[in-house]
């Protein structure tokens, strides 16, 4: 039996991720450096990990609310209001993930049907494209540069646009490159699609972390875009929660109604515990003035910065990201393509980054660094990759 004729044509299409490729090899490298990864390097903080413990000590090991347990929702909307002045429903228009990447799954399933065009910048996260085709339809990249901070532009916007698109993918702060759109920007992307119906995936994951006085603004919070908006958000950045896999999703009850009822079918719920200590991140946060949100966002920026100076330094162009946790340098004066520098640069230093190829055709010349890891181990990466560049190693 030939088994590769009974498989869905649109899955095997589809490339591994070109992150965890990297992510494996290192695993097998004693001395390596990985900046492969999208990870906080904290732990969750104690109270959060106690309130799960506690939870599992009282026996609540049983199934939520397919909507997520009834308290999360409403801090979630509490936070969303108080903190990007946007209101949602939490009893209708408020869903609790297995993640925002759950999030971006449901989105495109509940829109998209064959034939459908979503745009994505390009670079852009790794699972757009995929969720798209999974769906049936068809990704189409908006090319975005550093010259304009990785931004869309409304020229870009509106040049990609046919009668065949459904939705537009809006990831910012951004996963790899680190650019932000300010509201102004928004606004003129919010321009362009008004006389539309096309729907807006905004996928908000990384919006506390945010540098250099920026303020993330929620696009649900422009006017007139609360309608056609679908917000992603979660734990796992800014609460150094990756593991709990805890997101939501919000949008009007008519979206999310058909969210819902994938959801419900396929996941259930989200864990209990992963539930009640996103919870309580929520509920410390709001008591501490979102202390440790502050505390992560000052280290990140740290080494935001030392690593922004060490490329420049060895004669790397880094642009200057102003969100999330990643550099993303141009590599063009190797001479190397992403893919051969990230292989020749593990195989000779034993440091790990990410080809921009990984993220679209436009991240050729790019690579992807995550500075979520300690200090002690940027400074060693960078030195290794100076020696590299230099032609040292």
């Amino acid at each position: 039996m030939d088994l590769t004729k009974v498989l869905n044509p649109r899955v095997a299409s589809v490339r591994p991720s070109g992150i965890r490729k990297f992510f494996d090899i290192v695993q097998r490298i004693p001395d390596a450096i990985s900046l492969g990864v999208g990870e906080p390097d904290f732990v969750t903080p104690w109270p959060i990990r106690d309130a799960a413990i506690q939870s599992i000590e009282e026996g609540r090991t049983q199934y939520t609310s397919n909507w997520g347990l009834p308290e999360l929702r409403d801090n979630i909307a509490r936070y969303l209001q108080t903190r990007y002045d946007v209101s949602y429903d939490p009893a209708s228009e408020i869903l609790v993930t297995v993640g925002a990447s759950e999030g971006i799954d449901l989105a495109m399933r509940a829109l998209v049907v064959p034939g459908d065009e979503v745009l994505i910048p390009d670079p852009s996260y790794v699972s757009y494209a995929p969720c798209v085709i999974f769906a049936g339809g068809t990704p189409v990249p908006v090319r975005t540069q550093a010259e304009n901070g990785f931004a869309i532009t409304p020229e870009a916007l509106r040049a990609a646009i046919t009668p065949r698109t459904k939705a537009l993918i809006l990831p910012y702060p951004n996963n790899p490159t680190g650019g932000v759109m300010t509201r102004e920007e928004l606004e003129a992307l919010a321009d362009c699609l008004r006389d539309t119906d096309i729907m807006v995936v905004s996928d908000e994951i990384y919006s506390e972390l945010i540098y250099e006085g920026h303020v993330h603004t929620a696009f649900a919070a422009i006017p007139g875009m609360r309608e056609r908006t679908i917000t992603l958000n979660g734990f796992s950045k800014a609460f150094a929660m990756t593991g709990w896999r805890v997101g939501y999703a919000c949008a009007p009850r008519e979206i999310m109604v058909p969210m819902f009822r994938i959801h419900q079918y396929t996941m259930l719920c989200a864990s209990m515990q992963g539930q009640v200590a996103a919870n309580q991140a929520l509920k410390r946060a709001f008591a501490t003035q979102y202390e440790d949100v502050r505390k992560m966002v000052a280290s990140y920026d740290r080494r935001r910065r030392l690593m922004v100076e060490g490329f420049n330094a060895m004669g790397l162009n880094c642009f200057t990201p102003r969100g999330a946790f990643y550099v993303f340098p141009g590599i063009r004066a190797t001479g190397m393509s992403s893919e051969e520098f990230c292989t020749e640069l593990l195989e000779k230093t034993h440091v790990a980054c990410v080809p921009g190829t990984a993220f679209g055709e436009s991240g050729e010349g790019f690579i992807r660094c995550s500075y979520a890891t300690s200090i002690e181990k940027l400074r060693e990466a960078l030195r290794r990759m100076e020696a590299f560049v230099r032609g040292e190693m």
